[in-house]
């Protein structure tokens, strides 16, 4: 009855630029974050809105660069720590204490380097 090929394509191209902004202002937060912190914070709330607001996924590399409870933008050693503990990551926001946990699995070795250890 409908074309919605054309509905489609514009919602890949709305989607497409709402990443764009999503990147755009983590790239934001992390260059003001040593001069104005609160402003890294709110950068990372507009671009949690962003993505709510268009259903965009945020990549697994910015999901980490935030703390999901008190929304502060996250730094490692400046207002976040970072620990390895057997199989995940453990990464602790030092504003509000939140631990998040995410798999962790590290670099295989090449398989002549491997061979050789044996």
């Amino acid at each position: 009855m409908y074309d919605m090929s054309h509905y489609k394509k514009n919602k890949n191209i709305v989607k497409d630029v709402a990443m764009e902004r999503i990147q755009r202002l983590f790239e934001l937060a992390d260059a003001e974050h040593s001069s104005n912190s609160a402003r890294s914070d709110a950068y990372v709330s507009l671009a949690r809105k962003v993505g709510m607001r268009y259903l965009v996924r945020l990549p697994r590399e910015l999901k980490v660069r935030y703390c999901k409870k008190c929304g502060s933008y996250l730094v490692p050693g400046n207002n976040c720590r970072i620990r390895l503990k057997g199989r995940y990551m453990a990464i602790t926001c030092l504003k509000c204490g939140n631990i998040k946990r995410y798999i962790y699995r590290p670099a295989m070795l090449p398989e002549p380097l491997a061979d050789e250890l044996v």
